[in-house]
């Protein structure tokens, strides 16, 4: 292999990011490696009419002499292209292209490698960054919204003679017409719709508000504009309308079977709202913290402009085309969303991963070992023996991995948090989970 010490390298031009580096390696070490290899494989080479051991060096040469010379040129390049960026100090962001260069003697085998390198990352002073930090606390009206909804969750629906009116389910036939012409998708037949769930348009429900069994009337209504469905639109139509059932959601009652159901089997009222309350504070601390750390990694990118290796920032895009088919079920990468599509959110994913690099080396944060353990227990919490949950956890260095980064990603958000300057904004638990449930 070639000695590192007998390599030529030079920098043939800097643009941004890109870098251009020749390399210029001794043709005689080249030709050493394919020799000692070459004898190497005499050693155990089994060609026709030869005893195993016994082929001729030159019969040796001509059937693996092309292939091993391919092997050894391709060792050299990795290896020597490693030394070169090292030698120069930097620091590539991506793979290089690699273009052989003609010389004008057998002298060297030459090469040109092209590149990215990591940008320098120049850090604003984090008292600078403003974010916004919403407060919020689970009253005890709010754990009464919580078990009226449950309560909800475990109705069952009972046919009344009245009219319709707000939370009732109506079960209707409809035909839906633009002009006088049906259209696709406009027809229903018996079909459940909870008013005030907003199942359909605006329009339509509130033309079902007064209705009972049995009516039926034609209702005009307009599509919003943003509606889903481009022909429909910002359209006028017709919908007749036939009603064949009104009911009522009966609510059950609050004693100990209803609490058995979900999980409390002592102490009543009381330990059950303590226990509704747990759990709204469970989810609403696990809200909070994805709201801050959002927040505080927009006003992070939003302060910086930092130039990105596009290397970086394809595969990045294409990492997110391939989740996005994976979520679709799409195999066929003909079929797939333009990558192109992804391009906006791969460059901030990017950016805030090059950010938050920078952060760390700056402040010297270290993975706090406390809270990985603390989120391996969380994520073990849900299974049935939690402990052999979290042992699989830490058995799988792919698991790990991802949450080690997580974990110190969530450090640097601590960081930013403690030196940045926050806007703290009261909220009703309500509001702060309809904001987070929109977004």
């Amino acid at each position: 292999m070639a000695s590192q010490g007998q390599l030529d390298v030079s920098v043939e031009s800097s643009d941004g990011l890109k870098r251009q580096i020749t390399v210029r390696v001794p043709n005689a070490d080249i030709d050493r490696e394919v020799d000692l290899r070459l004898k190497q494989v005499g050693k155990t080479a089994k060609l026709k009419g030869f005893r195993p051991g016994k082929v001729p060096a030159k019969v040796v040469r001509k059937r693996y002499g092309g292939q091993i010379r391919q092997e050894v040129v391709g060792d050299v390049i990795r290896s020597s292209f490693s030394h070169a960026v090292r030698e120069k100090q930097m620091t590539p962001a991506g793979g290089p292209s690699i273009e052989p260069i003609a010389e004008n003697d057998d002298s060297h085998f030459s090469y040109r490698a092209t590149f990215e390198v990591y940008p320098q990352i120049r850090l604003a002073e984090m008292d600078a960054l403003k974010f916004e930090a919403p407060e919020v606390s689970v009253e005890e009206v709010d754990v009464d919204k919580m078990i009226e909804r449950l309560r909800k969750q475990k109705g069952s629906w009972k046919t009344v003679e009245r009219a319709a009116q707000d939370d009732d389910r109506v079960v209707i036939d409809f035909l839906g017409k633009l002009g006088k012409e049906p259209f696709e998708g406009g027809e229903g037949k018996n079909m459940p719709v909870v008013l005030g769930a907003k199942q359909l348009v605006a329009d339509f429900e509130k033309a079902l508000i007064g209705m009972s069994a049995g009516d039926e009337k034609t209702a005009k209504i307009k599509f919003p504009k943003d509606y889903g469905v481009e022909t429909l639109a910002g359209k006028r139509a017709s919908f007749d309308i036939s009603v064949h059932v009104v009911e009522e959601l009966e609510l059950p009652e609050i004693d100990d079977e209803f609490m058995a159901a979900f999980g409390v089997s002592e102490g009543g009222v009381e330990a059950f709202r303590v226990d509704v309350r747990k759990n709204m504070q469970r989810e609403l601390d696990q809200r909070l913290r994805e709201a801050s750390k959002t927040k505080v990694l927009d006003a992070l990118h939003d302060a910086h402009d930092v130039e990105l290796p596009m290397s970086l920032v394809d595969q990045e895009a294409h990492a997110l085309q391939h989740e996005a088919m994976r979520r679709m079920q799409i195999t066929d990468h003909e079929q797939a969303p333009a990558v192109d599509q992804f391009k906006p959110a791969a460059e901030r994913r990017v950016r805030l991963s090059l950010l938050v690099q920078g952060l760390i080396a700056k402040e010297q944060i270290a993975l706090d070992q406390s809270k990985l353990e603390e989120r391996i227990q969380e994520l073990a919490a849900p299974y049935e023996v939690p402990d052999e949950a979290a042992q699989m956890y830490r058995g799988n260095k792919e698991m790990m991995g991802q949450l080690e980064s997580a974990v110190l990603e969530d450090q640097v958000v601590d960081f930013v948090v403690n030196n940045a300057q926050a806007k703290r904004t009261k909220l009703s638990f309500d509001e702060f989970m309809n904001m987070q449930d929109a977004e």
